[in-house]
């Protein structure tokens, strides 16, 4: 019998791994936020965590304009269908190779 195949996900204990350095990279981002000096132009840029902030709102729009847009712009699931539909004429016979038309 084979064996299934495991994949790097497949393992809670690698998925454990691949988060924390995930949120090690976030705390030492966070860190580094308040050690380097940011040359910034508007006041508000200057305020702790405004770029991850700034960055999650962007997405949140950015789903929200999505799931709108796909309202607006969805067609029905048979909507191509209709279209070739009303195109096709009644075959008259004609088309058809003899082997099609014996009986």
């Amino acid at each position: 019998m084979r064996k299934k195949a495991e994949y790097l996900f497949d393992n809670p204990r690698n998925v454990r791994w691949l988060l924390r350095g995930f949120y090690a990279c976030c705390l030492v981002l966070f860190i580094l936020e308040f050690l380097v000096h940011r040359h910034t132009e508007r006041a508000w840029e200057q305020l702790p965590g405004f770029y991850p902030l700034y960055g999650f709102v962007g997405c949140v729009l950015l789903v929200l304009i999505a799931k709108w847009m796909r309202g607006l712009l969805m067609r029905p699931e048979n909507y191509y269908e209709t279209l070739d539909s009303a195109d096709k004429q009644p075959d008259s016979g004609a088309d058809h190779s003899p082997a099609e038309v014996e009986h």
